[in-house]
């Protein structure tokens, strides 16, 4: 799931991504603290409230440690559901994927 480029790295979210993976993702991304991050949620299927948390939680991780973090692919369902749990990424998304 995780793969290095240089100092980048990145992280393919699972399709589905409920209470039960919200450990993994913790852990996950915790692995990858120190250096720029991008996520790719382009085959998220479902995203739950809790990956939700972790992923903003992770985003203000990396403000505070002054490393980039954003989402450089997302599928709609994953969009969609962020919009109607009252979450907003814009900030976080790569400029193709903008609305």
């Amino acid at each position: 799931m995780a793969s290095k480029k240089g100092d980048q790295k990145s992280l393919k979210l699972a399709a589905v991504l409920d209470l039960n993976e919200a450990s993994n993702l913790k852990a996950n991304i915790l692995s990858m603290r120190g250096a720029p991050l991008t996520i790719d949620a382009s085959g998220v299927e479902r995203v739950g409230a809790q990956c939700v948390q972790v992923l903003m939680a992770a985003a203000k991780a990396w403000e505070a440690d002054k490393h980039p973090f954003s989402f450089g692919k997302a599928s709609e369902a994953f969009l969609k559901t962020l919009q109607l749990i009252g979450v907003n990424i814009d900030h976080l998304l790569a400029k193709e994927i903008r609305q």
